[in-house]
């Protein structure tokens, strides 16, 4: 197959080189400006037909024969230019039908600082406190043994009745005991601790979605959610113009936890540069869970858990 044939939409052949197609902004102008031709051109033959009018043709064709002009003058009939006019629409059509299939579509570029994901110096990072399950209560008291004084102790000595029965002793049977309701259930068991410790690296780390379906390795797969995530974050970001202005830059450090359910929470800022850089950073964070994003979660021993993830974003005046 020549290579001529194997190009991209929006690209076209031309004397044996490639061009790409006009961009949308050049159709939208092309085709303003073939409308204001049009509107240009009807004016133009309105007016022509109107001085044709002005004319004396009626003394002109006077010794014409009646069946020549009968309907209208020559000079002053619309009707023997509709066949180029209907050439000319259809070339017009065709061409911005042309155009249009051509039009080249190109992505916005999202600038991404070298080395992203790259923190300048260690950071310590203390995880989110989990919620501790509340203290069991107290012990009772020992029961206190208290001494009998000797002035209440009975000196009458205990006469033994004699209870043998026979089987002619009449037995008093008692009275039926009314069941009682069973008392309550015992309240749940606290949550297990692996469901709600926050991990900080775990056998699968958690990565941003849109790469699950592309298949490959882990490590491909964590590769392209990583780049995802970049361009998610600086296509998002916007400088702040304070620190435009002064021309701050530096790394701000934004910790959140990844939930099991691939929400994002528990988002704080651990290092800030100042001049609402900080602010910034935590809002396109936080716009994870407004556009409904979830992660993949994180996994453990097989199974989902909460894990702590620390994304640095980069502030370059460029």
């Amino acid at each position: 197959m020549s290579p001529d044939i194997l190009l991209s939409s929006g690209q076209f052949t031309l004397l044996g080189g490639i061009f790409n197609g006009p961009t949308g902004t050049e159709f939208a102008a092309v085709t303003v400006l073939l409308i204001v031709a049009l509107i240009g051109l009807i004016f133009a033959m309105k007016s022509y037909f109107n001085k044709q009018s002005a004319k004396n043709l009626a003394q002109k064709y006077a010794d014409s024969h009646f069946l020549d002009v009968r309907d209208k003058y020559p000079e002053a009939d619309s009707f023997r230019l509709s066949g180029t006019f209907f050439n000319l629409g259809l070339a017009i059509a065709v061409g911005l039908s042309a155009l249009a299939f051509g039009v080249t579509q190109y992505e916005d570029k999202v600038f991404i600082p070298d080395g992203a994901l790259v923190m300048d110096e260690d950071i310590e990072i203390e995880p989110p406190r989990t919620a501790e399950p509340p203290p069991p209560p107290p012990p009772p008291p020992p029961p206190v043994i208290q001494a009998v004084p000797d002035d209440l102790v009975p000196e009458e000595t205990p006469v033994f009745q004699d209870q043998s029965i026979d089987d002619q002793t009449e037995v008093e049977r008692p009275a039926p005991v009314e069941e009682k309701a069973p008392p309550p259930p015992p309240p749940p068991p606290p949550p297990k601790e692996e469901e709600t410790e926050i991990f900080k690296v775990v056998e699968q780390m958690p990565r941003f979605p849109g790469c699950e379906d592309a298949g490959g390795t882990e490590a491909e797969k964590k590769q392209c959610a990583d780049k995802k995530m970049l361009e998610f974050i600086y296509k998002n970001i916007k400088y702040p113009a304070i620190a435009r202005e002064n021309g701050v830059e530096g790394t701000v450090v934004v910790t959140f936890v990844v939930e099991r359910d691939g929400k994002v929470t528990d988002a704080q800022i651990v290092r800030d540069i100042g001049a609402q850089c900080g602010q910034e950073a935590m809002r396109v964070v936080e716009l994870m869970n407004s556009q409904n994003i979830k992660w993949t979660p994180g996994k453990q021993r097989g199974r989902p858990v909460r894990v702590q993830f620390n994304l640095p974003v980069k502030f370059k005046l460029e």
